[in-house]
């Protein structure tokens, strides 16, 4: 009784640990107990093992079959081309001591030199024709093109058509291309933050190589090498990017191409090196210029004239606008531009352009830019909380170098010179503003000052800032004009001028 009671009290302990038994059979026929929950710890180890191994396998397997479908239709672009230079000595040569001494041994005019880069492209299917997409930054002043397929098979390239502002060429191979392989175009406004990006390219003239990565960020906007324009919309990756990797595609875990890489960052201003930090154009943006690429050899594209902004807390409740507001609001139109013709003015909300709704800033810049020059457009924009519905005929965006120092169609109309006192004024756009380092656009901007004039002894120059008149504001072109045209011939002026941040009167006698 004593025994049984043992057992049972030990078989209940051992029961109330939740361990639980099983018969195992060993090579002496002899049976033992056993835990099931180390054989199931075990199990479970064994079990995530090979689900990891699998998932592993599945991505390898994945990532293989996405180069085998793009790898072969990525090319090699081999550039000569010619630049002239003038020799860094012409001043020392240039010396007459040295030219009595030693005469003129040098060709000091201008000199040519042949220079050679190596870049990637892509080869597409566009209606029935295979085409290579590359950078334009690649092809630029090309003399000579040659591509070279995955196989060593080349040919020589002429340029189709080009474009600097979204950094794309479109080029055409002479000769047989039936054999060549084309690669599939993805839809990169599908791409997510953590998605897999496979490069391949020709870094630094190794060709076919491919890296790996994810995708580390989407809709970048920064500024060009040539610090004229901007990138926008580009796909950011941490897969290895290096010199001859441009034109190359960026490829998803599915195989299909959703940029063109383009640039690399490898330094801040301060000298601190970066690493893993690279670019591709957005291949939606590449799809949207490629008929005209092809058919124009160039991108027309559609010009509204204003500059426009997020609608912040802080601009909602200055523009009198609710909460969480959608579209993008006007804060600048440039003057005889398409949408200052149409009647669009500061303030205004655009909500639609066709029957595109606006969500966001960018929205306005890719309905737009995707319209060609001529195009007339029904624009619907908030104002007063009412929505007003404006016919645009929209205009030929400017070039990258033209928006640098752009003001508007009429921005020399609405200049007004004064014979009599020898200024000549005008708006303060925007861009004025930045470039003067003004928090304002109020005010009126010295163009000129006419030599030995009243202003001209008055010490005033250009880029002064007028902000009063005998102190009564001036904030606009129009104010400036209505003041001094009460003025008396000869009248003794006081001008209050805002010069280099700093604020001062001038008197003009």
């Amino acid at each position: 009784m004593r025994k049984t009671w043992i057992i049972g009290l030990v078989a209940a302990l051992v029961v109330g640990a939740g361990i639980t038994f099983a018969w195992i059979e060993t090579s002496e026929k002899q049976l033992v107990v056993a835990p099931t929950v180390a054989l199931a710890q075990e199990d479970a180890a064994e079990g995530t093992a090979t689900v990891n191994r699998s998932i592993t396998e599945s991505g390898h397997a994945a990532v293989k079959q996405a180069i085998e479908l793009v790898g072969p239709a990525v090319v090699r672009i081999d550039v000569t081309g010619t630049v002239t230079y003038t020799n860094p000595f012409l001043e020392f040569y240039n010396d007459p001591t040295f030219r009595r001494f030693f005469g003129d041994p040098f060709d000091l005019g201008p000199q040519e030199r042949t220079t050679q880069s190596v870049g990637s492209g892509l080869v597409i299917d566009y209606d029935g024709e295979r085409l290579v997409l590359t950078n334009a930054h690649v092809v630029v002043d090309a003399d000579t093109i040659r591509v070279t397929d995955i196989h060593g098979t080349f040919w020589d390239a002429v340029l189709v058509g080009a474009d600097d502002v979204l950094d794309v060429a479109v080029l055409r191979l002479v000769g047989d291309t039936s054999e060549l392989l084309t690669a599939k175009l993805g839809d990169s406004d599908s791409v997510e933050i953590g998605d897999w990006a496979i490069a391949i390219g020709n870094p630094l003239g190794l060709s076919y190589t491919v890296t790996l990565g994810i995708i580390s960020g989407t809709d970048r906007d920064i500024a060009k090498p040539s610090g004229i324009g901007n990138f926008n919309n580009l796909i950011q990756t941490d897969a290895a990017i290096n010199p001859g990797n441009s034109g190359g595609p960026l490829v998803n875990a599915f195989g299909e191409v959703i940029g063109l890489n383009t640039i690399i960052a490898r330094g801040t201003s301060r000298g601190v090196a970066i690493e893993g930090i690279n670019f591709a154009i957005a291949i939606n943006g590449v799809r949207d210029v490629l008929p005209q690429l092809v058919e124009f050899g160039g991108v027309s594209r559609g010009w509204l004239g204003v500059q426009h902004a997020e609608i912040t807390d802080a601009l909602a409740v200055e523009y009198g606008l609710e909460a969480g507001q959608a579209g993008t609001l006007i804060v600048h139109v440039f003057p005889g531009d398409p949408a200052d013709l149409a009647g669009i003015e500061v303030g205004d909300v655009v909500l639609r352009v066709g029957e595109i709704p606006i969500g966001e800033t960018e929205d306005l810049n890719r309905e737009i830019g995707r319209m060609t020059a001529g195009t007339v457009v029904d624009i619907v924009v908030l104002r007063d909380g009412e929505e007003l519905a404006l016919t645009v005929t929209l205009g030929e965006r400017p070039s990258e170098e033209e928006l640098a120092t752009y003001e508007g169609r009429a921005a020399e109309e609405g200049e007004e010179s004064v014979g009599e006192l020898g200024l000549t004024v005008g708006p303060i756009t925007p861009i004025i503003a930045r470039h003067l380092g003004l928090n304002s656009t109020d005010g009126v901007v010295i163009m000129g000052v006419a030599a030995g004039s009243r202003a001209d002894q008055a010490g005033l120059a250009e880029g002064d800032v007028i902000l009063e008149v005998d102190h009564q504001p001036i904030a606009t072109v129009e104010d400036w004009n209505a003041v001094i045209s009460t003025l008396e011939d000869a009248a003794t002026v006081t001008l209050t001028v805002l010069r280099d941040g700093s604020l001062g009167f001038v008197t003009i006698d």
